[in-house]
């Protein structure tokens, strides 16, 4: 016994510290959230690169090649911003749910249901084919923010009434509203049974910067459509409903303190209906810019998963309005960069690894890492 007593006590003073985890009890200061997302993603990119290397690439070859291939000049950058537009407007849906701890995974079947509801206006049609530009894109953006508001209501409904998972409802309605575009594109709205409806008419398109190349010969190529404006407006107003609102004062209050909410009168049962149906609208007005700024038709693969991105969008920008905007350029140069050097395999695989490591670096917020002394028994 008394041989194993001193082996151990060796074992103590080889290592006289010890790791010891507490439970924050004040709320971290900002920068310290900004540092870890920074830190998370840089990780995220280092764990990518060896992914890279042992798929026997070249890492910074790679990542070289997205850098130029997004930012390298106007041209490419603003192809950056066309793949960022909905991936603002699906991060900011994301942002004002998660802000009150609703957890909207239907951004993506939001997205599909929005550009449905676009593409009626076109393809029913609710406007005569020669209505001007300026009465189909307002219409087309009702008719998304419509569509995308109601399948917002249905898990917010669900939820407020009786208590249904909002991470259930919302992920099986991505497949509902996929599924419905489907019945459509092979159906009724195909254009000569291709798995696509026609093309819409000029006017029923978002106006690009590149319309204007003939009183701005700068602009010629660029692709930037109108619905940047959209994303920039939707940033400003989530940004004054959260922080300079008595609504947004609500939002955080029932996320931070729902007994507390509770207390003050404040009906949790209404709020979560009203921001489930605000987080579906701006999914849905991003499928309506998508469709009439890039696609002009309705088909199948309008998204290269914009909804499931925007969740990533919004956890990295700390459901900041601002920073949504900012890191869905990042994701923009991703998308855009990343299918040149593969499809799918590396972006989608980046995009994975940092929704990882975010999640992980969350455990730092909530959590007080430390060293202590050992002290003898």
């Amino acid at each position: 016994m008394s041989d194993v007593t001193a082996d151990n006590r060796g074992s103590k003073n080889l290592f006289p510290f010890k790791i010891k985890i507490e439970p924050r009890l004040d709320e971290p200061k900002g920068w310290f959230s900004a540092l870890l997302s920074f830190l998370a993603v840089v990780v995220a990119l280092l764990v990518g690169a060896a992914l890279i290397s042992f798929a026997g690439g070249k890492p910074w070859a790679s990542y070289v090649h997205i850098a130029k291939s997004s930012f390298g000049s106007v041209g490419v950058f603003s192809d950056t911003i066309v793949k960022a537009i909905p991936l603002m407007l699906t991060g900011l849906a994301c942002t004002i749910a998660f802000r009150m701890k609703l957890w909207n995974i239907g951004a993506e079947g939001q997205f599909f249901i929005g550009a449905w509801g676009a593409s009626m206006v076109v393809l029913l049609p609710v406007l005569p084919e020669d209505a001007p530009r300026w009465l189909f894109i307002l219409t087309m953006a009702v008719f998304g923010i419509f569509f995308g508001a109601v399948f917002g209501f249905i898990p917010g409904i669900l939820k407020a009434k009786y208590n249904v998972n909002e991470i259930i409802s919302t992920l099986m309605l991505n497949y509902i509203a996929v599924e419905w575009n489907n019945y459509f594109i092979y159906a009724k709205w195909s254009e000569g049974g291709f798995q696509m409806s026609r093309m819409f008419q000029r006017n029923a398109w978002l106006p690009r910067l590149a319309d204007y190349a003939k009183e701005f010969p700068a602009l010629r190529g660029l692709t930037t459509h109108f619905g940047l404006v959209f994303a920039l407006l939707a940033a400003v107003v989530i940004y004054l409903i959260l922080y300079k609102s008595q609504w947004g004062y609500e939002i955080r209050l029932i996320g931070d303190n729902p007994h507390a909410a509770e207390y003050a009168g404040i009906s949790i049962r209404r709020n979560i209906v009203l921001v489930m149906m605000l987080s579906g609208a701006l999914a849905g007005l991003a499928g309506m810019s998508e469709i009439s700024g890039v696609v002009h038709r309705l088909q199948g693969s309008i998204s290269p998963g914009y909804g499931f991105t925007g969740i990533i969008i919004a956890w990295l920008a700390k459901l900041n309005p601002f920073a949504v905007v900012i890191v869905s350029i990042l994701f923009g140069a991703l998308i855009l960069a990343g299918r040149e050097i593969q499809p799918t395999g590396i972006p989608t695989m980046i995009q994975g690894v940092i929704m990882v490591c975010l999640i992980a670096s969350d455990f730092l917020l909530r959590y007080r890492i430390y060293f202590a002394r050992r002290t003898e028994e």
